[in-house]
């Protein structure tokens, strides 16, 4: 195994060690491994943040191509899987929170819709370091995206902390509500009915 692919090995594995010495010996921090994937892009699917501080401090880009398919960036991948300490030390290493990579996602809505409840510690944290609360991604913001995914905790965690009750996102909720409603009758408590009420209750009008 080459240089190169033993760092990303080592990254991935969370080998602090091994990744610090590889970088002493001059192995560069953004090679791909022949997978493509960088060590950085590695460390952070895996939720290393202490190999991902490493990295940063060796001149890794934060604002890298990251994902399977060159699709997120590093920030967008934490964002999506919850790895709250590993989206911290990315944004003390500067990565944006805004739109990004080439499919403009924004990493304060996959934090807010990945997952049976979304990531509320990462949402937090995006949010105190000034990610926009109401900031859109495909024409949608957060809330409007938590709600068309029923996610009630989430939904009831953005308002409280400042998301714009809108329209589109409770007509979002109740169309899937009277969807699970007709396909299940008895299911009136299900998340999205439970997502209605939360935004009813925020002052959004039918």
């Amino acid at each position: 195994m080459d240089m190169v692919n033993r760092l990303v090995r080592a990254a991935e594995d969370g080998d602090v060690a091994v990744v610090a010495q590889l970088l002493d010996a001059g192995v560069e921090v953004d090679a791909p491994s022949v997978g493509g994937r960088t060590a950085l892009d590695l460390a952070v699917h895996a939720g290393h943040d202490e190999t991902v501080r490493v990295l940063l401090a060796a001149g890794a880009d934060p604002r890298q191509k990251a994902g399977g398919y060159g699709e997120l960036t590093p920030l967008c991948l934490a964002a999506m899987y919850g790895h709250t300490a590993v989206v911290g030390v990315l944004l003390d290493a500067g990565a944006p929170t805004g739109a990004q990579g080439r499919l403009r996602y924004v990493p304060l809505v996959l934090a807010a819709t990945t997952g049976e409840h979304g990531h509320p510690d990462t949402v937090d944290l995006l949010l105190r370091h000034g990610a926009d609360i109401n900031g859109a991604m495909k024409d949608k913001t957060p809330l409007e995206w938590a709600a068309t995914f029923g996610q009630v905790q989430m939904v009831h965690q953005l308002l409280a902390r400042g998301a714009t009750p809108t329209a589109r996102a409770l007509g979002e909720a109740r169309v899937r509500a009277r969807a699970r409603a007709k396909w299940s009758p008895a299911d009136m408590e299900g998340k999205y009915a439970l997502t209605v009420e939360a935004l009813r209750a925020a002052g959004i009008e039918d």
